[in-house]
Formats: C-alpha cells, sequence, structure tokens
C-alpha cells in the first residue's frame, strides 16, 4: 500500500528535500507515517512543497503524483491561492479557475490509477498573525474554496476532511494560538489534528 500526500507548505511542513518524496518534513504526514507503517508494510511518502497553488500542483502532477502510483492519495490545498492574491502579491487562482484545475487532477489520476482511493482535505485558517489584517476576506475566499473542494469530493465520491470544522471545535477548549501558528500554519498539536481527522476519515 502506498500513500501519498500533496499539498502546500502545511503538508511541506519543513520537507528538506524536494527531490526525494520519503523526506516526510514534521507536520502531520510525519505523524501519519508512525502510525501507517507501525500497523502494516506499507510506503508513505509527503509531496508537498511551500507556497504551492493548485496551478502549481498541476504543473508537477505527472512527476509527483502520477509517476508515483498511489493507492491512496491525499490533496491539501487552498489557502495560497486566497493568499497570495492578498498583500499587493496578485498572484492567487480564481474560484473559477481553482475548480477547473482541481477537477483536472482528480480526472486525470483517476484515469491513470483505476482503483486509485482520493482524500481531499477542507482548506481552513484560524485568526492569526497572517490572517488578521485582512480577516474578513481571507476567511471569506477560503470558505470559497473549502466549498469547492467539498463540492468535488462529492462529484467525484471522494473522502472529505472538513478541517475548519475540526479547528473550530477545537477553539472551544483551547485558543488558535494553540493550534496554529499565525492563523494558517498549524502547531504540533494542529498538525495531530489533522492527522487524527485524517484517520477518522480513512478508517485507519
Amino acid at each position: 500500500m502506498r500513500y501519498l500526500f500533496q499539498g502546500d507548505s502545511i503538508t511541506d511542513a519543513g520537507w528538506a528535500n524536494y527531490e526525494d518524496p520519503h523526506s516526510m518534513g514534521s507536520g502531520y504526514p510525519r505523524l501519519l507515517e508512525a502510525d501507517l507503517t507501525f500497523g502494516q508494510d506499507c510506503e508513505v511518502m509527503n509531496c508537498g512543497i511551500s507556497g504551492t497553488r493548485v496551478v502549481d500542483l498541476l504543473a508537477r502532477w505527472k512527476k509527483d503524483c502520477l509517476n508515483l502510483k498511489p493507492d491512496v492519495l491525499t490533496i491539501f490545498i487552498g489557502v495560497n491561492d486566497v493568499w497570495h492574491e492578498l498583500g499587493g502579491r496578485c498572484n492567487g487562482v480564481s474560484p473559477e479557475l481553482f475548480e477547473d484545475v482541481y477537477r483536472i487532477l482528480l480526472r486525470e489520476a483517476q484515469k491513470a490509477l483505476p482503483g486509485i482511493r482520493i482524500i481531499l482535505m477542507g482548506t481552513f485558517v484560524t485568526e492569526g498573525t497572517a490572517t488578521n489584517p485582512e480577516w474578513e476576506v481571507f476567511e471569506g475566499e477560503v470558505r470559497i474554496r473549502r466549498e469547492i473542494t467539498r463540492k468535488l469530493a462529492e462529484e467525484f465520491r471522494l473522502g472529505y476532511v472538513d478541517l475548519q470544522k475540526v479547528f473550530d471545535e477545537a477553539q472551544k477548549d483551547l485558543p488558535a494560538g494553540h493550534w496554529t501558528v499565525d492563523g494558517i500554519h498549524p502547531t504540533a498539536a494542529g498538525h495531530r489534528l489533522i492527522a487524527q481527522a485524517w484517520k477518522k476519515c480513512v478508517g485507519v
């Protein structure tokens, strides 16, 4: 069984060697690697890269996904498609293009890898130093990408993890700063939340 995690800096989590998908970083993929390999003989790979938008995934989809032939693929994307449009950068991805490109990724994966199991992670934000300056726009635009992700999961009959709901529930017990460093990047506890939610969805 081969597990592949795809996404941005949240998935990357300090991945040191982008030419080696077995270089796991220190985030939720590393936590899941420990759990998955402890219970079964399997392979776990991380191809998340900091700063990635959905269009960047498309550019490397064959090399970093299809050619690796995963049995279980997890995609966690969306926050940079919003963030890269803010603060004068003007390099984000519109909701329409986000949906179109995401649909291509899913279609190509299912076409090239019949029987693949795909898990989509709905992106999230909390209050923090990265999100507060433009909170209303940030939260609203992330919510749009999350809804698109949920809709695509239903359309393609895929697993879906609503991480905004997970982090919202966690903040009933402890404040946002316990779970994220800046409103986007998880703390160690936040990465554990993501790993637990993934395991619940996958059933492992």
